[in-house]
C-alpha cells in the first residue's frame, strides 16, 4: 500500500474537549496522533459581526485513506455547531511517518 501522509487542523473552544475528541478519533482508528498545539487568540467574522475567542489548537495526524471520514467524525463530535475544520493531504513526509500513518486502520483491513 503507497500510504500517503495527511492532517487535519482545527481550533477548539478548550483543551479537554480537544483531548477528549482526540482520545475518541483514536479509539475509532481515525488518527495517529493529536497534538494540541496550545493557545491561540481568533479574531473571526460571523453572522455579520466581528468577534474573538481563546481557542486551543489541534493539528490531528492520520493518512489520506481514513481522511474523509476522520474530518466527518470530528464535525460530528466538535461541540462547535460550525466547527473549522480544515484537512489536506500531504506531498511530502519521512518514509518512518508513512509507516506509522499506514498502520491506522490496517486492523480492520486485514
Amino acid at each position: 500500500m503507497n500510504t500517503v501522509a495527511a492532517v487535519a487542523w482545527c481550533p477548539f473552544p478548550q483543551r479537554q474537549s480537544a483531548r477528549d475528541i482526540a482520545d475518541v478519533l483514536l479509539d475509532e482508528g481515525l488518527i495517529a496522533c493529536a497534538n494540541i498545539v496550545g493557545d491561540i487568540e481568533a479574531i473571526f467574522e460571523w453572522a455579520g459581526e466581528r468577534g474573538t475567542a481563546n481557542e486551543v489548537a489541534v493539528l490531528f495526524k492520520t493518512n489520506s485513506e481514513l481522511l474523509e471520514r476522520m474530518v466527518q467524525r470530528l464535525g460530528q463530535l466538535h461541540p462547535y455547531d460550525t466547527p473549522a475544520i480544515v484537512a489536506w493531504r500531504c506531498d511530502v513526509a519521512h518514509p518512518a511517518t508513512l509507516d506509522w500513518l499506514g498502520a491506522i486502520g490496517a486492523e480492520e483491513q486485514e
